[in-house]
């Protein structure tokens, strides 16, 4: 990095990320570093990294907040891949003092345990890592994302010599004639699909975010659909449903426009949106991902903390006052990458750049883009968030829908209030009326729960009087009208205090089974009587299952009529399991 032989299209933020990252997870947590290098050492990177990438001094405050947000949250995931490993260690049946393979993997692909930090852990405890059993794991992951990836493709069949690529003529037209250059048949396990290159192409291919167009090309009767479009060593590919029967002829190519409108709209919003992002939350949002199709738009970027309720509103309303002015398309093609800077253009993640450049802009908002867009920014009518959370450290996406989707979102969202003000005399109110209700609920539960546990209390004290000895135990199993709430507390009370108590309740909801089994603590301690290991056998008389603890098991099923069976074998149990007492 200092003597800035990185290639030009890394990004410092990507460089500065995965240096600190590495270093919160092989170590320095551990060591009690922490102060010291979000203190000392981050600013001394900064600062060197600095004279390659000068935008990283400016965002030194965001670097540290982006570090200590990555330790928090692989500290969460480590901490339960530590309790895995401390029990693993733990366990008696290890004698070997060796860590097995195929566990050593499973923190590493559950946790993101590097292995190297299992083997120091490991060495902690004067213990040693099956290495050849991890390779193993990592091998058979290799060949189950081989398999799943796994397609036959056949040989290209040429039609014409197809000396230069693919002819875009997508920005301008959405129908062309097209001819078929070549086209072999693909096969994998869903289905078999072609493969076609054509001279030239109104279909976008995907990239940048943006999925590929779909569409039809036809040729007399002849129609093939083309379910999408992609890019595949710089050529357009296009995946059709079919094989030509006319390959050699001239085929009319139609993009499906409603679809191409559609994903244009979603995708001039993403640029308003960055915009947007920049003048509310700050500079140092960057894009980092996008996906935009006809539905939806999604965009990922670099921002250190949830983004609040008031900014989400200022980014909607920035966006659709960006929407109304209808700014008009100010589109750039071949421009020198200098010239696309000396514009003030932001490069959106994903894109490949070249030596030429196209630039969009739309008011303030100007991006180097390959993407398709908007005549005018008018044509988009709505924009609407749909959701904004977190999906990395220092990472936050938010989901957003524009035009057709957002008016049916708004008009489902009417149609909810409306009918919630049903419910209410004083319509003007519904907030008040609903927190009113959501007070009157939770009353109302505490009561019922207060009822549910004074049932519990008469049961047990009626129980307690029906019990049957059995040795030295006492025991009772009764089929009750009950729920499973009323249930655990009536099993909880009966138990308590008893020496030696086995209660086992069957009850329905009138749909499915239930049974519950519990067992005195004293009694349990025994090892003789587990509450868990009855409720498996038990469980099959109403053709279900359930497991649980020693002293308390529960079990669901299908068969409402098998309760009273699952009864008289739980006094069967008990009668041979007191005899080994």
């Amino acid at each position: 990095i200092g003597d800035g032989q990185l290639p030009s299209n890394v990004g410092a933020g990507y460089v500065i990320r995965r240096i600190l990252r590495r270093a919160v997870r092989y170590g320095y947590t551990f060591l009690g570093m922490k102060d010291v290098f979000l203190s000392s050492l981050v600013p001394v990177l900064v600062k060197e990294m600095g004279t390659v990438f000068p935008e990283i001094e400016k965002q030194e405050s965001l670097i540290i907040k982006v570090v200590a947000e990555e330790e928090l949250s692989f500290q969460r995931t480590l901490s339960q891949g530590i309790k895995r490993f401390d029990a693993y260690i733990a366990d008696k049946k290890n004698k070997q003092q060796v860590i097995d393979g195929k566990f050593a993997f499973d923190l590493f692909d559950t946790f993101g345990f590097p292995i190297d930090l299992t083997q120091l852990m490991a060495r902690e405890k004067g213990w040693q890592v099956d290495m050849a059993g991890f390779e193993d794991g990592l091998k058979v992951q290799k060949e189950r994302s081989r398999k799943a990836a796994e397609k036959d493709t056949g040989d290209w069949v040429i039609i014409e010599p197809f000396e230069r690529l693919t002819e875009f003529v997508g920005y301008d037209k959405h129908q062309t004639n097209v001819r078929i250059m070549r086209y072999r048949e693909v096969k994998n396990k869903k289905k078999t699909v072609f493969e076609m290159i054509f001279d030239v192409s109104p279909f976008y291919a995907e990239s940048g975010g943006q999925v590929g167009d779909s569409g039809v090309i036809s040729c007399g009767e002849e129609e093939i659909k083309i379910l999408d479009t992609i890019k595949e060593n710089d050529l357009i590919v296009h995946i059709a449903e079919k094989e030509p029967h006319h390959a050699g002829k001239t085929y009319k190519a139609r993009i499906n426009l409603r679809n191409r409108i559609s994903t244009a709209n979603n995708h001039s919003a993403t640029h308003l949106l960055h915009h947007a992002l920049r003048k509310v939350l700050g500079d140092h949002v960057e894009q980092k991902g996008s996906l935009v199709d006809p539905r939806h738009l999604r965009f990922d970027f670099s921002h250190f903390q949830k983004v609040s309720d008031e900014e989400i509103r200022e980014i909607e309303m920035l966006v659709n006052m960006e929407i109304r002015k209808n700014h008009p398309l100010d589109e750039h093609r071949s421009l020198s990458m200098e010239n696309a800077k000396a514009m003030g253009a932001l490069a959106f993640f994903g894109e490949k750049y070249g030596d030429q450049v196209r630039v969009i802009r739309f008011g303030d908002s100007t991006e180097l883009c390959g993407g398709t867009h908007v005549p005018s920014t008018g044509q988009i009518g709505f924009f609407k968030v749909i959701s904004e959370s977190a999906i990395a450290a220092g990472v936050r996406r938010i989901e957003a829908i524009t035009g057709a989707e957002a008016e049916r979102y708004i008009l489902e969202e009417d149609n909810i209030i409306k009918a919630l003000k049903g419910f209410f005399k004083n319509q003007n109110e519904i907030i008040k009326g609903v927190k009113s209700l959501i007070e009157e609920n939770d009353t109302l539960k505490k009561q019922l729960q207060k009822m549910k546990k004074e049932k519990a209390v008469v049961l047990s004290k009626e129980f307690r009087d029906q019990t049957e000895q059995i040795g030295n135990v006492s025991f009772l199993a009764r089929k009750i009208e009950s729920d499973s709430e009323t249930v655990r507390d009536l099993a909880f009370d009966m138990i308590k205090g008893k020496g030696n108590m086995v209660l086992v309740v069957g009850f329905t909801d009138g749909v499915k089974a239930y049974l519950t089994v519990s067992v005195s603590r004293e009694l349990a301690s025994s090892g003789t009587f587990h509450a868990g290991k009855m409720i498996k056998e038990l469980a099959a008389n109403i053709k279900g299952g359930g497991g649980g603890q020693p002293h308390y098991a529960t079990a669901g099923g299908n068969d409402v009529g098998g309760i009273g069976r699952a009864l008289e074998q739980a006094r069967k149990m008990v009668v041979d399991l007191a005899g080994k007492e």
